[in-house]
């Protein structure tokens, strides 16, 4: 396994549509065992290929909290069959948007259907904070930043600190 360097906004690639995969083999194993271990240094809860660069419709996810034994889902092609009608709100926060929250309606829970790990087809009903992860990650895989559901005003602002942190980011690398 090895760790990717993850995408931060603003990047054009983050703004991609990931393309379906059409084999699940080894390759793509190993891709999900790197995003896996990308995933939990950051630390996150949830990681898209895009977000490491690789324009692929994955996305994996590990809600377990740090007192329970790591639980890693693996979602490849993932549709949303039905999604609720009521809504919940969660404060979101993004790896590919560092340091930055705010609070997102997205439907309660949500019917999809996607492939393992090892290429099966499933179908998952969930709610809570796990619908809500998956909506998110999913969002990801249309080229969708949780910001994009904010204001105009409070997406600009966080736009602008993350150039900033950015700038600042290549200003502290020291070249020899």
């Amino acid at each position: 396994m090895a760790l990717r360097k993850i995408l931060t906004e603003p990047n054009v690639i983050l703004r991609r549509k990931s393309i379906a995969v059409k084999k699940v083999d080894k390759d793509l194993q190993k891709l999900m065992n790197d995003m896996l271990e990308t995933m939990y240094a950051a630390p996150g809860i949830g990681l898209a290929a895009i977000q490491i660069g690789v324009p692929k419709r994955i996305i994996i996810l590990d809600i377990a909290s740090k007192n329970e034994p790591k639980n890693p889902m693996y979602f490849i092609n993932p549709e949303i069959i039905e999604k609720s009608t009521n809504s919940s709100t969660y404060e979101e926060g993004c790896l590919s948007v560092p340091g930055q929250f705010a609070e997102i309606d997205r439907p309660d829970s949500c019917h999809i259907k996607y492939l393992d790990y090892y290429g099966q087809v499933k179908e998952l009903k969930a709610e809570g904070i796990l619908a809500t992860c998956i909506q998110h990650e999913m969002d990801h895989l249309e080229g969708i930043l949780f910001i994009d559901y904010l204001s105009k005003l409070k997406k600009s602002m966080i736009l602008k600190k993350l150039s900033k942190q950015k700038k600042q980011e290549q200003l502290d690398r020291v070249v020899i």
